[in-house]
């Protein structure tokens, strides 16, 4: 099974019953100072928003601010190396997405070993990704738009948030599943992209759901189709590409919290059970369904098997693509 999928199912049912056991060990004398959250990316985003959101409701519960430090570029590798070579005390930690889980392949030179140099804390949350169109382009859903890009082979576009981006390597495997050919315009951020593609230059665009939304009610973009499982109520009547015919069609970035390797198990279970409490929290439930996330709070071997299977999933479309980073 595709491991976002299982993501929306098995992972919730597992963190459900082991939670409560990392909980009934809390690490003794820990924390007695600020705590640092690295976020591998500049303030606004989606990494930089649950690292926020859900650090302030573990600072509250620890009694300890938790102050959040951005550092971006090179496709998030300067702030997670940051944390791979901080020590392992149990007063660092980061945010990362799903170019964490991509990184690996994409830039064979890393500073650091993805797998081997951190402790991997937490899934925070999964945030499927919507396709939408400029109101401009002559297809209104996922069918009309494959048969549009069949029949002008590589004279459309689309937009990403920049190479290896969950936004572009998800149009790849689209691409790659539907026999068709599209133009990548990478970005430095959504908020380019999506202005393009609202004023009509870029064609159509791939990113999370709350940002785009905004502009499809607006009536400045079109929705073609979520690529979740399920639809999602955050984008509204949007119906998903399965719906559509475009078969087991899933894809999303997510957030998760890590820690240089060799922290204390008791402090990362601790902040693992933190991290659940965190986002069991009602209102902060609310505000992420609200932008299409969904909320999620794992065990530390739980998310490690998780970002094991992402490795493997990404490296398989990146190899078949022959996606290459400048």
């Amino acid at each position: 099974m595709n491991p976002l999928l299982r993501a929306f199912g098995a992972v919730l049912v597992l963190s459900a019953t082991t939670a409560t056991a990392s909980a009934q060990a809390p690490a003794q004398n820990w924390p007695t100072r600020t705590i640092r959250m690295i976020v591998p990316y500049t303030p606004g985003g989606y990494t930089d928003m649950m690292a926020r959101l859900v650090s302030e409701k573990i600072a509250a519960s620890l009694g300890q601010s938790i102050v959040i430090e951005n550092k971006p570029g090179a496709n998030a590798a300067i702030g997670t190396d940051v944390v791979a070579k901080a020590a392992p005390d149990g007063y660092t930690f980061g945010t990362v997405i799903a170019a964490h889980s991509v990184n690996p392949t994409l830039k064979p030179n890393l500073p650091y070993n993805t797998e081997k140099d951190f402790t991997y804390v937490s899934l925070m949350s999964i945030a499927p990704l919507i396709l939408i169109a400029t109101p401009s382009l002559p297809a209104k859903n996922m069918q009309e738009f494959i048969a549009l890009a069949k029949a002008k082979p590589g004279q459309l576009n689309f937009a990403s948030s920049g190479i290896g981006a969950a936004a572009h390597l998800t149009m790849e495997m689209l691409k790659s599943r539907e026999g068709i050919s599209l133009q990548h315009v990478p970005y430095k951020g959504t908020a380019g992209a999506l202005q393009d593609t609202v004023g009509g230059q870029i064609n159509v665009m791939f990113d999370i759901i709350g940002p785009l939304m905004e502009q499809v009610r607006a009536g400045n973009a079109r929705a073609l189709g979520v690529a979740s499982k399920e639809r999602v109520p955050a984008a509204g009547d949007t119906p998903t590409m399965i719906e559509q015919g475009v078969k087991d069609f899933t894809s999303g970035t997510w957030a998760g919290i890590v820690a240089p390797a060799g922290v204390p198990k008791e402090i990362v279970e601790r902040m693992a059970a933190e991290t659940k409490k965190a986002l069991a929290d009602p209102d902060l439930r609310k505000k992420l369904e609200q932008q299409g996330i969904v909320p999620m709070g794992t065990t530390p071997e739980e998310f490690r098997t998780f970002v094991s299977e992402e490795i493997a999933r990404w490296r398989q479309v990146i190899t078949a693509a022959n996606i290459k980073i400048e």
